[in-house]
């Protein structure tokens, strides 16, 4: 059997706080490949987001987001997507090339994991779990389009959660 020609690539796409960085990394260790969180690299070369969305915008921010996610899956391995890097058309576009698992998430468990700053998108006088549901409200059908699966994290261990996704992803090899 020849080596793969591309190295093994699986893409999480899903709302904020849907889990996407914990699993990732469980996915990354099972299938014995890099962890990429594409939210982490632009922070790391640019600077906290929520100060780029602060001083240069949304439109800024996807346009960095863009290039990061293209570098993340040319280079292989799990790599797990920002709340809404979905918004962005080309990278969408980007995303029919490579597995994405689409991780949804009842407003109910999300209530328990929002705590906290460092959410841009949920900052203002609104309630964030009534922001985080006109978001997500938003973005399902482009986490719909994008998915090749759909995994519920809502109740199920994350171990479990992720085992059954890197089962999933080695079938697709």
């Amino acid at each position: 059997m020849s080596a793969p020609e591309h190295p093994l690539t699986l893409v999480l796409v899903g709302p904020m706080a849907a889990g996407k960085t914990s699993v990732g990394r469980k996915i990354a260790r099972m299938l014995e490949v890099a962890f990429i969180d594409t939210d982490k690299r632009i922070a790391a070369a640019h600077g906290p987001i929520p100060q780029l969305f602060a001083e240069h915008g949304e439109t800024h921010f996807r346009q960095l987001e863009r290039d990061v996610v293209a570098s993340a899956v040319a280079e292989g391995g799990v790599v797990s997507l920002g709340g809404g890097a979905v918004t962005d058309a080309a990278t969408r576009t980007l995303l029919m090339d490579h597995p994405v698992v689409f991780l949804t998430v009842s407003e109910e468990a999300v209530a328990h994991r929002i705590g906290g700053g460092g959410r841009p998108l949920l900052a203002g006088d609104d309630d964030p779990l009534t922001r985080w549901r006109s978001i997500f409200e938003q973005r399902r059908g482009w986490y719909e389009e994008v998915a090749d699966l759909t995994v519920d994290t809502s109740r199920r261990p994350m171990r479990t959660i992720a085992e059954e996704i890197a089962a999933w992803r080695k079938e697709q090899s």
